[in-house]
């Protein structure tokens, strides 16, 4: 059985051996090999295989010079390790390197080729197959460059634990350590490249997007990850497709109708050249110009695509490029290529003959009897510079300086740095190994490795722990999925004014280690848009919303898609594309342009606004008009309707009136805390004290005119102490009832932003409407009981006829108080205070002028009924009137009484008071005469009572000039005082005086 197996094997290697011939390979001997697996061609012929005869190995087509670079870094890598006397001294490594023509078959082919040489270095069976030509198994293999590729041959490597180290394979799959055992890389994982891309559109404000992915293990896996990033930044993707180099022309025409159709102008790219080649040209045979291609690391350099001749449709291409590293001597290394002294390189004829489009006798497969084989290659990076089918012979003195190709592009090492890295990395893990301490190993009990024996599976271990400093002072050491993280530099497409050809201008970086938000860095002043523009490109499904807007949603569509909603009154927005409106702080609102906020307008009934002015003045007036009256009432305080007026509360009523004018003045202005709690009490005890005042004093004058016989009580009630009191003890439950307020619920300062949006309202918030409501109801209380005396004094005599007016003044009063109450409710804001203060206002104007304007009237202007004698005939006469409907009363009742008892007539009461039934003076006197004697004699007033008249007559004479007649009139009016109700009458006619 085991030499079966070995047999299988050999045949294996054998025929492995014979599709890579010697010049398919470079391979050099040593005590340690080394595998390396790079893309020297673009991809293989497409053949037909109909199996009629035994299935050939197809052929590799497109030479790529880059991939012979990538070789030759590897290559320079070996040798400078084997010349350094430090790392791996007295070892030597070797290289068996294959190409795998951008395709999974090579790739494969060339890794059974380290599987196959491995197995039976594990077998030991030299003493049954004698082999005369041992190569040493291979420890490690250097590739591949595509995800795609390397996918594959991870598979197949992990299966025997041999450690592969990509340089150029950056998927996140393979970070997938359960399926990828033995797979490490000297580049980054694409999961950064993706997220730098979305950032890349987040900085430009981009938002509308298309995708397009390699269908392999590259592009999907980085697609699916931009996505991702895509959607946590709201940037939508418009389309998103799938494309290989090996994709039919309908299937290319599919997706290039979409790009032409989209109206997305930047297009994410996650591919590798040759996928995104036959797209690219389809896309500059129809001309579509006006796209920002952003492209990943795979192809955003790519020499296939960077052509000038399609520049106009890519030069906008902003790209990722790995950071550029230094390999001392490199330069000179690569102009040493030459077909005659690079034996162990069997890619070294073909490189030639492709460099200077010639051929290399008993050469490589260009050879004039096989050129034909390459027409029409030309287009691809690589492809040969002459399209003829025969090509003239090499002379082998060619100047390899004196071309132009992407192979002496070493200005900027990326790839070709990452497999120098790789190879150190391998030199490193062996040197851990040469240099283990038994003991301190990473294997069984501290054991070391054999590094004369050493198997792949140590050098994995090894590399896992793997911890050096490169040629640039740079720690390397792998994570724990094989990974390396590295930085990007953000490069952009330029045409060189120079040759025409296209050069990649560094533009920014992404730091993959700074916080998030601070790792990229663009210089837009290097950026060209489509080759020469500054102005960067619009690709937003929707225009920017405008500050003072935001975006909405359309139904429909993608959140991208929008339309620009204008910000509601309130709210603003101060930046472009705002997502939604900030509403404005409290005091605020926002302006017309809904862009920002501005202070809320403030208002109260300020002094300064004409109804403020307005109030203010009839406030004043109201003011002035009372200090005129009490000015008016204090020179003729000594006069005698001053003194019928009971001048003491008049002085009392009048300094009442004045709080109350003045009291309106606390409701103007700007509310602040103590106006608040000062105004409504000083408007609820003014007016009480002013009722008060009003109560007392029209009580008094009904308690005189209407008592019988004056009492000792009477007098008391007359007496002005007692008066004051009343007032005092009235005035004392308002002032009770406002303490409380204020003590249990004070009113404040109060500014209310409910009652219109834009304006706030500075108010007084009375705290309780109930004490409010008690204040004024008990106002209104005194009012009533005062309209209530003062109705029943209304036939008092004229000088006292006041009673009508303060009936009047407390109708005005009540008319204003019941008014005010549904306007105080209905209205809001300033007009509040401007209603309680017009109240206030025609309340005190309705008791100055009903109670004091007629009397000032007469002061001022009818001095002649300022006097004792006009005084007293008024009161006499009312005082008679009500004697004679006295005396008539009783006379009816008499009559009534004698009739009742015997029919008789009765007699007439004996008195002063003479009856002429239907008689007038036979001799009567002018008016004025009549008018004048009256004054000098006294007072004489006709009363009527049905079918009589009653003629009073009271004689008022100085006492020095008439003495004589007084004593007769008082002797004559004694003999006459027969019943009380003349003695009342006497007494009333005298009161005005006292």
């Amino acid at each position: 059985m085991t030499l079966h197996s070995c047999c299988l094997i050999l045949l294996l290697f054998t025929w492995n051996t014979a599709a890579y011939g010697p010049n398919q390979r470079a391979q050099k001997k040593g005590d340690i090999i080394l595998g390396g697996l790079f893309p020297i061609h673009f991809g293989v012929a497409a053949k037909d295989q109909d199996l009629k005869s035994r299935p050939e190995s197809v052929e590799c087509i497109r030479y790529n010079f880059r991939g012979f670079r990538w070789l030759q870094a590897m290559i320079f890598a070996i040798e400078e390790i084997n010349s350094s006397p430090t790392l791996l001294p007295n070892m030597t490594l070797g290289y068996r390197i294959f190409d795998t023509c951008n395709t999974v078959s090579k790739a494969l082919e060339a890794t059974l080729s380290f599987v196959a040489q491995n197995k039976i270095d594990s077998l030991n069976l030299d003493e049954f197959c004698n082999c005369s030509e041992h190569i040493p198994s291979t420890i490690a293999v250097v590739g591949a460059t595509g995800s795609g590729i390397s996918t594959a041959v991870a598979n197949l490597l992990g299966l025997f634990y041999i450690p592969q180290v990509s340089y150029a394979s950056s998927s996140r799959l393979l970070s997938n350590k359960n399926q990828f055992k033995s797979f490490l890389r000297t580049i980054p994982n694409d999961e950064h490249q993706a997220t730098a891309m979305a950032d890349i559109i987040e900085y430009f404000r981009w938002n509308w997007v298309g995708t397009i992915a390699a269908d392999d293990d590259y592009g999907r896996p980085g697609i699916e990850k931009f996505r991702e990033e895509a959607e946590e930044r709201d940037i939508c993707i418009d389309f998103s497709e799938l494309i290989s180099q090996y994709s039919d022309e309908e299937e290319i025409q599919q997706v290039v109708e979409v790009i032409q159709n989209s109206t997305a102008r930047v297009i994410v790219v996650f591919s590798s050249g040759p996928d995104l080649e036959p797209l690219i040209k389809e896309i500059v045979r129809r001309n579509i110009t006006g796209k920002i291609w952003l492209a990943s690391e795979a192809w955003a350099s790519s020499s296939l695509i960077a052509m000038p001749e399609f520049f106009r449709v890519i030069g906008s291409t902003i790209g990722f490029a790995l950071k550029a590293g230094q390999i001392p001597g490199f330069r000179e290394f690569l102009q040493k290529v030459h077909p005659k002294k690079s034996n162990n390189n069997g890619f070294a004829k073909e490189f030639w003959e492709e460099t200077f489009n010639c051929y290399l006798p008993n050469g490589s497969k260009n050879s004039p009897a096989s050129t034909s084989f390459h027409k029409g290659h030309e287009e691809g990076l690589g492809a040969g510079n002459g399209t003829a089918a025969f090509r003239p012979p090499c002379t082998g003195d060619e100047n390899i300086t004196s071309v132009e190709t992407p192979y002496m592009d070493y200005t900027h090492l990326r790839i070709s740095y990452n497999v120098y890295l790789a190879v150190y990395s391998i030199a490193h893990a062996l040197q851990d190994i040469y240099t283990c301490t038994p003991g301190k190993g990473l294997f069984t009990n501290g054991s070391c490795a054999d590094i004369k024996k050493v198997e792949a599976w140590q050098v994995l271990k090894h590399l896992r722990h793997l911890n050096f400093t490169n040629n640039m002072g740079e720690q390397v050491d792998f994570d724990e999925f094989g990974d390396l993280v590295g930085n990007y530099s953000i490069i952009n497409w330029h045409l060189s004014p120079e040759d025409g050809s296209v050069v990649f201008e560094e533009v920014g970086h992404y730091n993959v280690y700074a916080k998030k938000g601070e790792r990229l860095f663009i210089n837009e002043n290097k950026i060209l848009w489509s080759g020469f523009s500054k102005e960067v490109p619009f690709s937003n499904c929707s225009r920017d919303c405008l500050p003072g807007t935001r975006k909405g949603i359309i139904e429909g569509e993608p959140t991208c898609c929008f339309e620009c909603v204008d910000c509601p009154d309130g709210e603003y927005s101060d930046e472009t594309d705002a997502s939604a409106c900030d509403k404005c702080p409290e005091d605020y609102w926002s302006n017309e342009n809904h862009t920002s906020c501005i202070p809320k307008q403030i208002e109260f009934l300020s002094w300064t606004e004409p109804f403020g002015i307005a109030l203010t003045l009839f406030a004043v007036l109201g003011i002035f008009l009372t200090s005129f009256v009490l000015g008016v009432f204090t020179k003729f305080r000594n006069t005698p309707i001053v003194k019928a007026t009971n001048r003491e509360l008049s002085y009392l009523l009048l300094f009442s009136l004045l709080c109350c004018f003045s009291s309106s003045l606390f409701f103007i202005g700007e509310p602040q805390n103590w106006t608040c709690r000062l105004r409504q009490p000083a408007f609820g005890i003014s007016f009480v004290l002013c009722i008060s005042c009003i109560l007392v004093k029209t009580n008094r004058v009904l308690l005189v005119f209407e008592a019988k016989i004056p009492t000792s009580l009477h007098r008391k009630w007359w007496g002005l102490n007692l008066q004051f009191l009343l007032v005092f003890l009235c005035t004392f439950v308002q002032i009770v009832i406002c303490v409380i307020w204020l003590y249990t619920a004070p009113p404040s300062s109060y500014r209310n932003h409910e009652l219109e949006d834009e304006i706030i309202f500075i108010t007084c918030h009375e705290g309780s409407l109930m004490a409010l409501g008690f204040l004024i109801g008990y106002t209104c209380l005194l009012a009533a009981i005062c309209f209530f005396f003062a109705f029943k004094s209304r036939k008092l005599p004229e000088n006292f006829n006041e009673a009508k007016f303060i009936t009047f003044s407390m109708l005005i009063f009540f008319i204003v108080w019941i008014s005010f109450i549904p306007a105080y409710a209905s209205t809001y804001g300033k007009f509040v205070s401007a209603v309680e203060v017009i109240a206030i206002l025609a309340a005190s104007f309705g008791l100055l002028a009903c109670i004091f304007f007629n009397k000032v009237y007469i002061i001022l202007f009818k001095p002649s009924r300022n006097t004792i004698e006009e005084v007293r005939c008024s009161t006499a006469a009312h005082a008679f009137k009500v004697a004679a409907r006295a005396t008539l009363r009783r006379s009816n009742v008499s009559r009534k009484r004698s009739n009742s008892l015997g029919g008789s007539t009765g007699s007439t009461p004996s008195s002063s008071i003479s009856s002429k039934s239907n008689h007038e003076d036979p001799f009567p006197l002018p008016a004025s005469a009549e008018r004048q004697r009256q004054q000098q004699r006294g007072c004489k007033q006709k009363v009527s009572f049905g079918s009589g008249t009653v003629t009073l007559s009271l004689s008022f004479e100085e006492p020095q000039k008439n003495a004589m007649a007084n004593r007769n009139a008082k002797r004559r009016n004694s003999l006459e005082a027969q019943n009380s109700d003349d003695s009342l009458m006497r007494h009333r006619a005298l009161l005005p005086l006292q």
